[in-house]
């Protein structure tokens, strides 16, 4: 039995051209990409990764696996001295989370060709301050609520396109119903919909946000609020208007108006969704134009399950919170909820001492 030959990491390959270092960086970076959409991240949230790296690279001037902690420490420290909390949380982030792929997958390749140790630049001395405070996006009232869906809901009766208006309606309701963001809503399947789940059924969100750009986050979402009548109604008399091939899987609750060729069908875009509400708002709730965004329906769901009793950490679960503190700033609460709260304990305490002193 003969002994195998280690490789030493020592060892380096031949030097790479200038050329051939550029084009192997290149390709570092396509396949982190493809490794953050594997992952489940959105569009988006890819697009920051990315312009975050270029930016770094511009000002480093230098492949990034060669960034070590004093390069950060300028970075940080000049460049983006003046830049707001949250730009400088989210380039230390996206460097932290493309230094780990580097050293799960490029650790012993740049070694041999480079003959670097992959080391993250930012450590615990240099990290900028990740936590920035939430946005307060208070949320219109129920009434003011109940005019837009109201006067979106007697629109479609008289719209030209009833179909993906009914469908951007749904949405629209349904985030304000559940509390789901505006991409767990757009991912959803027909198959997702679960009617045997629960006392009303059930959402299978398959997408949820994973804190920490985790990828994504399941969870089961009970059509609360008359979301399971508003669910019937859609799936009865809007979904089979589009041209989704309903004969195979995949196919998308919230269909665009694209032919569905082979496939299931396309789902509708973001943009679309947002842009519907924002017309809706400007339509029949003028005053709360450019406030209402599909973030702020979701806002809208908390407070008002907090005002009706619900626990907080029922809502942590629905909102498919991972910290209560996130879910703390969903929750506005109006009317005089604190002063009762506060009176009906001044209350008990009263009564205690009355049975003390009697």
């Amino acid at each position: 039995m003969s002994l195998a030959v280690v490789q030493s990491l020592h060892e380096r390959r031949t030097p790479l051209t200038e050329d051939e270092l550029a084009d192997f960086e290149l390709d570092v970076l396509a396949e982190y990409v493809l490794a953050r959409n594997a992952a489940g991240l959105v569009d988006s949230s890819i697009r920051t990764d990315t312009s975050n790296l270029d930016q770094v690279r511009a000002w480093f001037g230098r492949p990034l696996w060669e960034m070590e902690p004093r390069d950060a420490d300028r970075y940080f420290g000049r460049v983006l001295r003046e830049a707001s909390p949250s730009t400088r949380a989210s380039r230390a982030q996206t460097l932290v989370t493309y230094f780990g792929f580097l050293e799960l997958r490029y650790s012993v390749e740049l070694h041999q060709l480079t003959g670097r140790v992959v080391e993250c630049p930012i450590d615990e001395m240099n990290r900028p301050r990740m936590a920035v405070e939430a946005q307060v996006r208070i949320p219109p009232t129920t009434a003011e609520m109940e005019q837009l869906f109201t006067g979106w809901r007697e629109e479609l009766a008289t719209c030209r396109k009833f179909a993906p208006n009914a469908r951007n309606y749904a949405v629209a309701r349904l985030l304000a119903d559940v509390g789901l963001r505006i991409n767990e809503s757009r991912m959803l399947d027909l198959a997702d919909v679960r009617w045997e789940l629960g006392r009303f059924g059930k959402l299978n969100v398959r997408h949820g946000k994973g804190s920490g750009r985790r990828g994504p986050k399941q969870r089961l979402v009970p059509l609360l609020n008359g979301a399971d009548t508003l669910l019937v109604w859609y799936i009865e008399d809007v979904l089979g208007q589009f041209d989704c091939n309903f004969d195979l899987p995949g196919v998308p609750l919230f269909p665009s108006e694209r032919r569905a060729g082979d496939d299931p069908g396309a789902r509708l875009a973001d943009n679309v969704a947002r842009r519907a509400l924002t017309v809706a708002v400007e339509n029949h709730l003028p005053s709360w134009a450019g406030k209402v965004t599909p973030h702020v329906l979701r806002h809208y769901c908390a407070s008002q399950l907090y005002e009706l009793g619900v626990d907080i950490l029922a809502i942590q679960e629905l909102l498919g919170h991972s910290w209560i503190a996130t879910t703390m700033h969903y929750v506005h609460a109006r009317n005089t909820r604190i002063e009762d709260a506060v009176a009906r304990g001044q209350e008990r305490a009263a009564q205690r001492w009355k049975g003390l002193l009697g």
